[in-house]
């Protein structure tokens, strides 16, 4: 598709207010709502996306996505110290954005190391996650020249130094360290606490145990440490004392083991995990101080304990795929539904849900819904957001306001949907996967097909 919008465009919520707005610091950089109340992504209409494709369908900004990507770079001092964390969002095409913006990546997965590969990506300038990762991954990162394996577990580590010296060579690695810092986040993406799965204890030692066997390994180079405090954190408190911590683990290091980890030490990886705005109300975190603020007491503290100075890396993935994106639905079926005697709540049922974006039913996630192929002026009710699984819980927009006169056939998009939706998307109910389609300057280009039935039906033995 390719258009000329020249109507005059409104801004994201200046002269359109209330359900008619879009909020700015939700919706991608380039949404405009039209005069005639058109919604517009990088100036494609969303309902001529709709109708081309089909619905649900992922719609991303790309000038959006890489304006992130830039505006991370330059807060960390580099690409070079930005790893983009794949699991948020990973196609080909974002890999090649990527590397194009100069970032580097993480990978969490043999599958996402293979995708990684196959766009192109530099295998020097990624890193490798994973709390269990297997033999064939592991292999797959030495004989590939992966820059970076983080290492998880004991185990883990002896099995990467036989394969690294199977394959002759010598892996760097980062040693995972959890730093006892609780979260003020969902409890299932809370990662820095003691009674959770990744990494080494700071608090019982095991963190300067796999430091030290790291040091010793003959063919592994400890490069740094890694921390993660976890994702969607508003406090920014916590990736700061996060840091201080690991940073007395290297000052403890650096005192037993002295010119044995002072050689090749240079890193600290702080992770990502920082959030963004979902709905109207809330406001995302400002990484730009963040980084300025980390990177700060880093080098101060590094200077109190005597340690060289370190690099700071982060690996962002929802600040930077999140807000970029938006999912539109067509609505379905409407119905009036006696929640008490006194009170009707509305439901408007759309043809996707919880296949498409699991994460309300599994977080209590919140999203700013908005019809998008007109404006929409009546009485606000209660209402809810559903979607068409056989499931309760298919929930995309538990308790919210919105005009009567939404009308079945209407179009509905969901902002900030590029992270964790398209990754964790399944076939439950046979639905299929949506398209994902990228626009800038007025086009489109389709970066995953709709997935078909006849994609599920070729993987049956019969």
């Amino acid at each position: 598709m390719s258009a000329d919008h020249n109507a005059n465009n409104l801004s994201h919520s200046d002269e359109a207010t209330g359900f008619n707005g879009l909020p700015a610091h939700v919706w991608p950089l380039n949404a405009r709502r039209q005069e005639d109340g058109v919604v517009t992504v990088a100036g494609v209409p969303l309902g001529e996306i709709a109708e081309e494709y089909g619905t649900p369908v992922m719609v991303v900004d790309e000038a959006d996505f890489r304006s992130r990507c830039r505006d991370m770079a330059a807060a960390f001092g580099g690409g070079d110290r930005v790893h983009y964390a794949s699991k948020a969002f990973l196609t080909t095409a974002i890999v090649r954005w990527v590397d194009e913006e100069g970032l580097c990546l993480d990978v969490a997965s043999l599958g996402e190391l293979t995708v990684a590969l196959a766009a192109g990506f530099p295998p020097s300038r990624i890193a490798a996650h994973g709390n269990n990762k297997s033999s064939d991954f592991l292999r797959a990162c030495v004989k590939n020249g992966v820059g970076i394996v983080v290492i998880d577990a004991s185990q883990e580590l002896e099995l990467l130094d036989l394969i690294a010296a199977n394959e002759n060579c010598t892996q760097n690695v980062l040693v995972r360290v959890k730093p006892g810092i609780e979260a003020h986040t969902h409890e299932f993406i809370a990662t820095s606490h003691e009674d959770q799965k990744f990494g080494f204890s700071l608090a019982s030692g095991s963190a300067f145990d796999a430091a030290c066997a790291a040091v010793r390994a003959e063919n592994l180079r400890l490069v740094g440490l890694h921390c993660h405090v976890g994702s969607q954190v508003f406090d920014a408190e916590g990736f700061s004392l996060a840091a201080e911590r690991v940073l007395g683990l290297v000052d403890q290091l650096f005192d037993a083991l002295g010119e044995e980890i002072s050689r090749d030490f240079s890193v600290l990886d702080l992770g990502g995990g920082y959030g963004i705005a979902y709905v109207e109300e809330q406001k995302g975190l400002d990484v730009a101080a963040v980084a300025a603020d980390l990177i700060g007491r880093v080098n101060r503290h590094s200077k109190e304990l005597g340690l060289p100075e370190l690099i700071v890396k982060v690996e962002p993935g929802r600040a930077i795929a999140g807000p970029s994106t938006v999912t539109v639905y067509e609505v379905g079926v409407i119905k009036d539904v006696h929640v008490a005697s006194d009170r009707v709540r509305r439901y408007l049922a759309v043809d996707g849900g919880m296949s498409d974006n699991i994460r309300p039913s599994l977080y209590q996630a919140e999203y700013d819904a908005r019809v998008v192929n007109r404006f929409v002026d009546g009485e606000e009710v209660d209402s809810r957001i559903v979607g068409s699984h056989c499931e309760a819980g298919d929930i995309l927009v538990s308790d919210a306001t919105y005009p009567n006169d939404i009308a079945t056939g209407d179009y509905i998009a969901l902002a900030g949907t590029g992270a964790y939706c398209y990754p964790m998307s399944s076939r439950y109910n046979m639905f299929t996967r949506p398209a994902v389609v990228s626009v800038k300057g007025g086009n489109t280009t389709l970066m995953v097909r709709r997935e078909t039935i006849d994609d599920i039906l070729a993987l049956e033995v019969m």
